[in-house]
């Protein structure tokens, strides 16, 4: 499982290099600055989140494999697919239906980045 969660981390990565070209080259002047805007940060917060899933499959590797990691891992991937994924819907193909999904998806990443606070402090050595 937590092989998986850092290939998908490393491919997402990838993709959003790939993306982030497609956007900069292919979709400049086919978009609104609005939609091209939108698409950007899509891929931007693709990426930082993708750094951070094979990030903590190494702390699973290193401290254990705890629930909070599980939790960070889970939300941050799946926060890529719904953020990112409906920004890309929404600037690219004009779907409207995406847009409640946006915040759900950053809902997602703000859940990933609590559950490594709690898995960081609860790893840390309180008896020093």
């Amino acid at each position: 499982m937590v092989q998986a969660l850092m290939i998908f981390g490393a491919l997402s990565g990838g993709s959003a290099v790939v993306l982030g070209a497609f956007g900069a080259h292919a979709l400049k002047g086919r978009l609104s600055e609005a939609s091209l805007s939108a698409f950007e940060t899509g891929v931007q917060y693709q990426m930082m989140h993708s750094i951070g899933v094979p990030l903590v499959g190494m702390l699973m590797l290193v401290l254990g494999a705890k629930p909070p990691w599980f939790v960070t891992a889970w939300s941050f991937s799946l926060g890529i697919l719904f953020f990112s994924g409906s920004l890309y819907g929404l600037a690219v193909l004009g779907w409207r239906w995406l847009g409640p999904v946006t915040p759900l998806g950053g809902a997602l990443f703000i859940v990933g980045w609590v559950a490594l606070a709690i898995g960081l402090w609860q790893s840390m050595d309180l008896k020093a």
